[in-house]
């Protein structure tokens, strides 16, 4: 196999991270990551042995993107708002972090040579939908700043591709769960608990109901993408077709930590917060098509990835039941 040079922007991160441990195996890698969300720690291994670069920089800075992108074969783009509910907070800022520099990772795409590029994008282009979504169904648009914007972004992805001669690929992943995670339901469960043994605060009902799928077969449906599309240009989803509810995760956070007495309290409301999405499904046949399904239920990685993030939150203090 001829040697992958990757640059992987937010590859100190969570996906990205696990994405770098695999793609080290094809060839040298770099990492360019500003480290506001993710850390060294998380790719210290591939840091320490020499198959990965990093890059300390900011996506908004095209200079630095520039600089830092010569020379590479593909450039995969993970980094953005990795917490939907924070664009309440500064509506501003799925707009920066996620379209403004979207676009500035294509233009240094287009100077630099670069051909081409795998995007992360989410199921939250599909809006609040009532059945499972395939590549083509967005008759329901955004309803939360993130997918509004990580809509954007695929929509820049299409026209640079087709404007200057880009190979994309773009994949909408389900909710992705798994170690090294940095924000998600289930680590906040286990974060609250850690805080305060008694009780559980869960937002909503409990009811709401997303696809779950683990980081370790994110990144494997990736590199199929990668290595598979025959389009110059194409979307993929990536999940599970079922999908967990935030009740049954609290239940497993509750029963991994050691507090298995801890009393959930439902905030109450069919979703926890304006934007969010009370229930989605993926389709994700278009892939299984070319030859790649996950095989981890949804309920499946949930489970696994409570098990390894309570470890990481508690320690090892209590054995996962």
């Amino acid at each position: 196999m001829t040697a992958l040079r990757a640059f992987v922007i937010g590859g100190a991160g969570f996906i990205g991270s696990h994405l770098v441990d695999a793609l080290v195996r094809r060839g040298p890698v770099t990492v360019f990551d500003d480290l506001s969300v993710g850390s060294r720690e998380r790719i210290a291994g591939p840091l320490g042995d020499g198959t990965a670069t990093l890059v300390v920089g900011d996506a908004l800075d095209s200079e630095a993107l520039r600089d830092a992108m010569q020379g590479h074969d593909v450039v995969f783009h993970l980094a953005a708002n990795p917490e939907a509910r924070w664009g309440l907070e500064r509506p501003a800022l799925d707009l920066e972090q996620g379209t403004v520099v979207t676009q500035r990772v294509l233009d240094a795409m287009r100077v630099s040579g670069v051909p081409r590029f795998v995007l992360a994008s989410s199921g939250t282009v599909y809006g609040e939908a009532p059945s499972a979504c395939g590549e083509m169904d967005l008759g329901h648009l955004p309803i939360s700043l993130y997918g509004a914007s990580k809509l954007a972004c695929e929509a820049l992805a299409s026209a640079y591709a087709e404007c200057f001669d880009l190979r994309g690929t773009v994949l909408r992943f389900g909710n992705v769960v798994g170690p090294r995670g940095t924000h998600g339901a289930a680590l906040d469960f286990l974060r609250k608990l850690a805080r305060d043994g008694r009780e559980l605060e869960v937002l909503g009902d409990g009811r709401q109901a997303k696809p779950y799928l683990h980081v370790s077969e994110c990144v494997e449906g990736i590199l199929f993408a990668l290595d598979h599309q025959s389009a110059r240009f194409d979307v993929w989803n990536l999940a599970p077709t079922g999908a967990t509810n935030v009740r049954h995760i609290a239940e497993l956070c509750v029963r991994a930590s050691p507090f298995p007495d801890a009393a959930l309290r439902f905030t109450g409301g069919d979703r926890g917060w304006r934007g969010d999405v009370p229930r989605s499904l993926l389709c994700p046949d278009k892939l299984a098509a070319l030859g790649f399904r996950v095989t981890m239920s949804s309920d499946e990685a949930v489970a696994r990835a409570v098990e390894e993030l309570a470890e990481e939150v508690f320690g090892g203090a209590v054995e996962p039941t």
